[in-house]
């Protein structure tokens, strides 16, 4: 089967990046030199090669001919690849060097994913462009929340080993934590202003389909849950300064609603229940 041995290399190529970042980055403790600019080039090349053939093959099993084909598999897939784009499009900019050994196993076995959970039928009325604008903007909202929920467990790992004793090589090229805390929140806002667009757009999807705003079941509940959590942090940012525990558990605690949402109702109906 040509398809599994591509989404092997693959996963074995995110798996191959997740070992070299772990062990430059992470099981180093001594002071860790300067990255060469040559070194962060050739990196930065060399995980566009997974990324390319993670695309292709996504391309070729979400967009058959038949409609869009966005089962568990693919959706997690496809939010990973988005996350891993943007995290590495960001990372031109921003000095983020710990998030690659965390990034690497996730897309090495969501890359797997449309093997093990293949999508049986199209999605309908994929033919409307407000439903296509909403599932893109859906899943760039859940690839910055990805991001965020990693940064998050990154800071606080990086609080915890400040008390703590040595920190890895990869703690050390980190900003300090107020910056990366200012960092967050804007992935954050970026994030939030993205999930707002993800259920208006769903609203105009509903009127247009059902003729009624917004269907009331799990995903909008969980969509408009997680909607309010995050409101909700970056209102007790700006009102009361909210950071540190605050923050990590705000920001898990939306990221899972958001996660539930789509993906968790997504896998009980296709893997559990075994309906597309």
């Amino acid at each position: 089967m040509p398809d599994f041995v591509f989404y092997l290399i693959t996963s074995l190529m995110y798996a191959a990046l997740a070992v070299y970042f772990w062990r430059t980055r992470w099981a180093v403790t001594a002071p860790a030199p300067a990255v060469r600019t040559e070194s962060r080039t050739l990196e930065h090349l060399v995980v566009m090669v997974p990324l390319i053939l993670h695309a292709t093959l996504l391309y070729d099993a979400v967009f058959a001919g038949d409609g869009i084909h966005l089962g568990v598999g693919n959706a997690l897939s496809a939010i990973v690849w988005l996350t891993v784009v943007i995290y590495w499009l960001g990372n031109l900019f921003y000095n983020i060097e710990g998030l690659q050994a965390m990034m690497m196993p996730v897309a090495a076995v969501c890359a797997f994913l449309p093997v093990l959970f293949p999508a049986a039928r199209a999605l309908p009325n994929t033919e409307l462009a407000v439903f296509k604008a909403h599932l893109l903007i859906a899943m760039l909202a859940y690839s910055l929340f990805t991001i965020a929920s990693l940064h998050v467990l990154l800071m606080a790992l990086l609080e915890r080993r400040l008390h703590g004793g040595e920190l890895p090589a990869a703690l050390q090229k980190l900003p300090p934590l107020l910056t990366m805390e200012t960092l967050l929140f804007r992935i954050i806002t970026a994030g939030f202003v993205l999930l707002t667009l993800t259920l208006a757009s769903g609203i105009v999807f509903s009127e247009e389909l059902f003729g009624k705003a917004m269907r009331f079941n799990h995903k909008t509940v969980f969509g408009i849950l997680s909607w309010l959590i995050f409101a909700a942090l970056l209102g007790g940012r700006q009102l009361y300064g909210w950071r540190g525990r605050i923050a990590v558990r705000w920001t898990l605690t939306g990221f899972l609603m958001l996660v539930l949402a789509y993906v968790g109702s997504r896998f009980v109906l296709e893997v559990l229940l075994g309906r597309g």
